[in-house]
């Protein structure tokens, strides 16, 4: 099993010039992928609604479907339910249970245990992603076939073992059509599609560009535990940070957090807006991460739409303002280290969040 050192060393060096022509602005209409867990929670459908109802802004090449799970969680939340019940909670169990803690409370409180949580398996969240994407081209009147590819059943296990793939195979087939320009992925997800295509074929970060949300900014002193995106394949997360392919990353911690939706704002401007905006009112107030995680009373809440932030990006550089900085790298404990000889990134520091939500809206005008 290569380390990833070994593995970052099989990856061309691009040169600085091509790496600031990529980290620049795109041109008109530019050639897009969509990377998504479509069935994670809601926020994916509206990103993949806007871009669909925005094809006069974009070259949509294609979709794929990202796998998901929360499996990670399971031992924590077992562990926070079973220490409230007992009625004794050790300081071993509080440093452990503490990210938990709150989630515990609120099921047992709504008569439930950690035995009514689902957690899926990575492949099932594939399939469900990929059954979602197929749902949201329907209600946006676009026709799928050709467009949505299947993505990675598993995460990343080893840097020698690249996870074959629709999507990947995909990813790399745009990527090689170098006469027609730059392939922005537009990353909403875990990371083993785009990992697994450049492990296949180091040679197409010359002509891709990585937009990926997710985790802390980069200068933030936290772990990027949190992150959902980021931790289930930690392998793909770290190569991207690593092995030079130009990147835009967008923080979702501080900068995509602010992307909040009310349920006002989903009755006015929104709901009735053709079937898409009907199918996004459905999912708002069905919303099922509010029954996973026991929240009460939900129409006094907002909704963070975390991955409209790609999109935004994309459309608009006032809508998601950045700055060049050093790519980090991120250790053991998920925690950033930075160093300034490292190569370029473009990252987030901000979003113009009304001036997005205002441009979504439009687009659900042309919605049939």
């Amino acid at each position: 099993m290569s380390s990833l050192e070994e593995t970052v060393r099989r990856f061309p060096k691009l040169e600085p010039k091509l790496m600031e022509t990529r980290l620049g602005r795109p041109g008109p209409r530019p050639r897009v992928i969509i990377d998504t867990d479509t069935a994670n929670e809601i926020d994916d459908q509206y990103a993949l609604a806007w871009a669909l109802m925005s094809q006069d802004r974009m070259k949509l090449e294609g979709v794929t479907s990202a796998p998901y799970s929360f499996l990670h969680h399971r031992d924590g939340l077992y562990q926070a339910v079973d220490a409230i019940q007992s009625g004794s909670i050790s300081d071993h169990d509080k440093a452990f249970i503490g990210p938990f803690a709150g989630w515990a409370e609120r099921l047992l409180a709504d008569g439930r245990t950690a035995d009514d949580i689902e957690f899926v398996t990575p492949d099932v969240g594939e399939l469900r992603s990929y059954e979602e994407i197929l749902r949201v081209f329907e209600a946006c009147g676009e026709a799928a076939e050709g467009k949505v590819f299947r993505g990675s059943p598993a995460h990343l296990s080893d840097y020698d073992k690249p996870i074959e793939s629709e999507a990947a195979h995909f990813i790399i087939e745009q990527a090689r059509k170098r006469d027609e320009g730059p392939v922005y992925i537009l990353a909403m997800a875990a990371l083993p599609n785009i990992g697994s295509a450049l492990l296949m074929a180091p040679d197409i970060i010359d002509n891709i560009v990585v937009v990926w949300t997710s985790g802390f900014p980069s200068y933030a002193p936290f772990s990027n535990q949190p992150s959902l995106n980021l931790v289930q394949d930690q392998m793909s997360s770290r190569l991207i940070f690593e092995c030079g392919v130009p990147h835009v990353y967008l923080p979702g911690y501080h900068v995509g957090a602010q992307l909040t939706i009310s349920l006002p704002e989903m009755r006015d401007f929104v709901k009735g807006k053709g079937a898409i905006g009907d199918y996004l009112w459905h999912l708002y107030t069905n919303n099922p991460l509010h029954k996973k995680y026991a929240i009460s009373s939900p129409e006094t809440k907002t909704w963070v739409i975390w991955d409209i932030i790609n999109v935004a990006w994309l459309f608009d550089s006032a809508y998601v303002p950045t700055h060049l900085t050093t790519s980090p790298h991120l250790d053991t404990s998920l925690y950033w280290q930075k160093h300034e000889d490292r190569h370029m990134m473009l990252e987030a520091y901000d979003v113009a969040r009304d001036a997005i939500f205002e441009d979504f809206y439009r687009s659900l005008s042309k919605a049939p």
